[in-house]
């Protein structure tokens, strides 16, 4: 697949991925055509649903998303996972009111659920959630 739909699908910006080509330190098997198209090679599909989870507690701190999603996402590539999907929220984490956490935690299919830090998933609890999600 093209480099930019891979970026795509890992959450992150075209120019991110491309500048990790340049750097080395693209996480996947990549090949440059004589053209100059850079191709991800495809890896095997697993098993686990990997879905990155990313919360900032206000929108002045946007500018962090991108790069929890960044080191999630090398994160996950280093464990040879493939990610499926990317969660971004912006609230807080001591109310209720994260419509997306709620969703993504209702989704059986999701297997794997990683995050920066226990406490952009919960403040409070997380022995509890963890249980609960192993169960």
């Amino acid at each position: 697949m093209k480099l930019s739909t891979w970026a795509k699908e890992q959450g992150i910006s075209y120019r991110t991925a491309w500048r990790w080509f340049k750097e080395g330190r693209l996480p996947v098997e990549v090949e440059q055509m004589a053209t100059g198209t850079i191709l991800v090679k495809e890896k095997e599909i697993l098993d686990n649903r990997v879905v990155i989870y990313a919360r900032v507690s206000s929108a002045d701190q946007k500018n962090d998303l991108n790069r929890q999603i960044s080191r999630l996402v090398l994160f996950a590539n280093s464990q040879k996972w493939v990610v499926v999907e990317t969660v971004v929220e912006i609230g807080s984490a001591l109310n209720g009111h994260r419509p997306k956490l709620k969703k993504l935690l209702s989704n059986s299919e999701v297997t794997i659920i990683i995050v920066e830090h226990k406490d952009r998933l919960v403040r409070f609890g997380i022995d509890y959630l963890e249980s609960a999600l192993a169960a």
